[in-house]
């Protein structure tokens, strides 16, 4: 096999194993068996050891000594340390892209907010869970929301910061009620941003922030993700 097609293969399951962790197809905490992960990708042991440190470096795999690996776990102390640091970097990715953003930020936000009001929420099979497609744009919408921000430094902390928070987006899908409505507070956000309105579009981020904690806060999340590890089937868990 030639050196692209291993590196293709590499990349593969690194984002196949990605996507299952950020959707919480492999729930936190749960282990990682190697050669369950080369079965699942089709790809050699070498793949997946080098998807699985790339995973690590970013904070969503933990590697045990003598114990292999684990999808990295999720905690109260986590989720309110997560939220607090990912509200101060979308203040100042929000205020840098609102005073630096172009015509082109601005149609690429609307566009990326007009994907996102179009696409279903939950899925179709499974109201309980979040679409995969709706994920997708939501993250789209995000990013296009600071692209305009002259940062690279913000830019990459915010790329990871919103990659941890997703996990816990997903697993307070099941647990929110019809009371929220997520399409307008996007819509506000989006609002506030094209009018220059750095200090409300802050606080409406803010508020869009605080309402996903107050969810996950409000429930044994903890314990909850235990539970339904020891209940999801081997190969579910990716282990």
């Amino acid at each position: 096999m030639g050196r692209d097609a291993t590196q293709n293969l590499t990349q593969g399951a690194y984002e196949g194993l990605r996507a299952d962790l950020l959707a919480c197809r492999i729930l936190p905490g749960s282990r990682l068996k190697i050669q369950n992960l080369c079965d699942r990708f089709s790809v050699s042991l070498g793949a997946v050891r080098e998807a699985l440190s790339r995973l690590t470096s970013e904070g969503l795999v933990i590697s045990e000594p003598q114990r292999g690996f684990r999808a990295a776990p999720i905690s109260v102390a986590d989720l309110r340390d997560l939220t607090m640091v990912r509200i101060e970097i979308e203040r100042l990715c929000i205020a840098r892209a609102i005073a630096a953003g172009t015509v082109d930020w601005e149609a690429k936000l609307v566009a990326a907010f007009h994907r996102l009001s179009r696409t279903p929420e939950r899925a179709v099979t499974d109201p309980m869970r979040s679409d995969d497609e709706w994920a997708d744009a939501h993250a789209a919408f995000h990013w296009a929301l600071v692209e305009g921000a002259d940062s690279p430094w913000l830019l990459r902390i915010h790329s990871q910061l919103y990659a941890q928070s997703e996990r816990y987006r997903r697993l307070s899908v099941p647990l929110s009620t019809g009371d929220r409505n997520v399409g307008e507070e996007h819509q506000s956000i989006m609002e506030a941003a094209l009018k220059r309105d750095t200090a409300g579009a802050v606080a409406l981020m803010t508020r869009h922030l605080a309402v996903t904690t107050e969810i996950l806060l409000g429930a044994d999340i903890e314990n909850s993700a235990v539970r339904r590890a020891g209940e999801e089937p081997e190969a579910d868990r990716g282990e």
